[in-house]
């Protein structure tokens, strides 16, 4: 997992410095950001950042949701989840949360708008992680003991849930 963690710092950042800048301020990661900062603080550097660097539609709406489903697949890409004594890998966990996210937000059930765009992006990303981790190296339980890939796992997973949208 170490060879990937560079990768996955980038692509957390990028989405990271999308969701400050270019992202309601209604996110849970704007929220800790202006709890952080001040509210005026957050405003003022929204728009300095947006008057300096406009970026499309594609970029700020569905580039960050193809990132994280990279990032948790790799990170997922490493454990297993043992229910009954089958085992079921967690590298699937990543693409169906991206479908479940977008059929919730289709049916209203959860905040957000539905776009096919956004799964086109999460599919794309996720195939790209899957073939890039394919290993021999086997795979273990996730919840078995805490080391750094469970960390790495367990945080990319967190980081998502950041970008959950508060009302």
């Amino acid at each position: 997992m170490k060879k990937y963690i560079p990768l996955l710092g980038l692509s957390l950042c990028f989405c990271l410095f999308i969701y400050v800048f270019y992202r309601t301020e209604k996110t849970l990661v704007n929220q800790l950001f202006i709890a952080l900062f001040s509210h005026e603080t957050y405003s003022y550097l929204k728009t300095a950042v947006r008057s300096f660097l406009p970026l499309p539609d594609f970029l700020v709406y569905s580039l960050p949701e193809g990132l994280w489903i990279f990032c948790i697949t790799v990170t997922s890409s490493f454990f297993y989840l043992e229910i009954r004594n089958r085992k079921w890998s967690l590298v699937l966990v990543p693409i169906l949360m991206a479908v479940i996210m977008e059929v919730f937000q289709f049916l209203h059930f959860t905040n957000g708008r539905f776009d096919i765009i956004d799964l086109v992006f999460s599919f794309v990303f996720w195939l790209l992680a899957l073939f890039s981790t394919q290993t021999n190296i086997g795979k273990e339980p996730v919840f078995r003991s805490l080391n750094s890939k469970t960390v790495y796992c367990m945080g990319s997973y967190i980081i998502v849930f950041l970008a959950h949208v508060s009302y």
